[in-house]
C-alpha cells in the first residue's frame, strides 16, 4: 500500500457523523499506524482522531448552526445540542 496522505484521512473523516465516529477513528488508526510518530501525516491522523473521539460524545460535526433549545422537550434526558468541539461531558 502507497504511504498515507492527509487527503486518505480526510476521505475518512469527511462525513464523519456520531454515530460512526468510533468506526472511523479505528481506520484512521489503522491507516496510520505503521509511520513513526513525528511523521506529519500521523500527526495530523492523530489531531483528526482526537475530533472523532469528541464527536463520538457529540451530536453534530457542525461548528456553526442553530441549536436546539434547552426547554424542548426529552432535552433533560437526552442532551443532543452539543457539537463534536464542546460534546456533553462524559458520564
Amino acid at each position: 500500500m502507497p504511504e498515507p496522505t492527509t487527503a486518505d484521512v480526510d476521505a475518512l473523516v469527511g462525513s464523519a457523523t456520531p454515530h460512526f465516529a468510533y468506526q472511523l477513528r479505528a481506520r484512521v488508526r489503522e491507516l496510520v499506524i505503521d509511520l513513526p510518530g513525528e511523521h506529519p501525516v500521523r500527526r495530523y491522523a492523530e489531531e483528526k482522531m482526537e475530533l472523532l473521539d469528541s464527536l463520538g460524545h457529540a451530536s453534530s460535526k457542525a461548528e456553526e448552526g442553530g441549536r436546539v433549545r434547552r426547554d424542548r422537550p426529552g432535552w433533560e434526558e437526552i442532551p443532543s445540542s452539543a457539537p463534536a468541539g464542546q460534546p456533553p461531558p462524559r458520564q
